[in-house]
């Protein structure tokens, strides 16, 4: 006969024996334990903005920003900085947070940023401070015969992405000014005078904007620094400040 708990008893040759049936598929079963081994059981999706970004998406960013910087939508400064966040981005999340504000490659209505007219700058005995803030497509140059001359390149437009400058410091002072992340190119000589770059390294391989300097320094100096050596005291206070602030609501 067949019990409840599916044994099957019966007698042979005056012997009494039982046979365990075997358990028949239920429908709500557990998986059984290769079932559960299989690679993609349980695996969670990876949302889109979470995908770990490759170099030739990092280069196309890299691509979009200097074509930004063409039509006049980034400044030198701005450009530098996207740059190297674009090269150090992990997901493809982060390489949308540096173009959310920039139209697709070929959109209508681009015009290039206006050109810097004065290319030549000077002080004799004198000073001459300059913000530029034009496009630079030649070569700028740089004159101080007993004087200073700062010129600040933070605010240009540089749709090349190169900078060439010709230096020259007699018996005075010429500092040029870049934006943090640049590659600085320094040539030239110093005759009783000194010729100084004081910018934080940019990274080989990266296809970062550089700035080419001839310089000549008789008896005077010549010196180019990044925002975050022009003015480190100031840098310092606001970075404290910005982080004591924390996010803004």
């Amino acid at each position: 006969m067949i019990s409840s708990a599916g044994r099957i008893a019966g007698r042979r040759a005056g012997h009494t024996f039982e046979v365990m049936s075997q358990p028949s598929s239920q429908p709500g079963r557990s998986p059984s334990r290769l079932e559960s081994q299989d690679p993609q059981a349980g695996r969670r999706e990876v949302p889109p903005e979470s995908v770990r970004a490759s170099d030739d998406e990092r280069e196309t960013v890299v691509e979009r920003l200097r074509v930004a910087s063409v039509e006049g939508r980034l400044t030198f400064e701005e450009l530098t900085l996207r740059t190297e966040a674009a090269y150090s981005a992990v997901t493809r999340g982060d390489l949308e947070k540096i173009t959310h504000d920039l139209p697709g490659m070929g959109a209508p209505g681009a015009q290039p940023a206006p050109v810097q007219v004065q290319r030549r700058f000077s002080a004799i005995m004198g000073d001459c401070k300059e913000k530029i803030s034009g496009r630079i497509d030649a070569e700028l140059t740089a004159l101080s015969v007993m004087g200073d001359v700062v010129l600040d390149l933070r605010g240009a437009q540089v749709p090349s992405g190169e900078v060439s400058i010709v230096v020259t410091a007699v018996m005075g002072d010429v500092k040029v000014i870049v934006p943090d992340g640049v590659a600085v190119e320094l040539s030239g000589y110093a005759v009783m005078g000194d010729r100084r770059v004081q910018v934080r390294d940019a990274v080989p391989g990266q296809r970062v904007p550089v700035v080419r300097v001839r310089a000549q320094a008789i008896m005077g100096d010549v010196k180019i620094v990044d925002d975050e050596h022009n003015a480190p005291v100031r840098r310092a206070l606001t970075t404290w400040w910005e982080d004591r602030k924390g996010p803004s609501a």
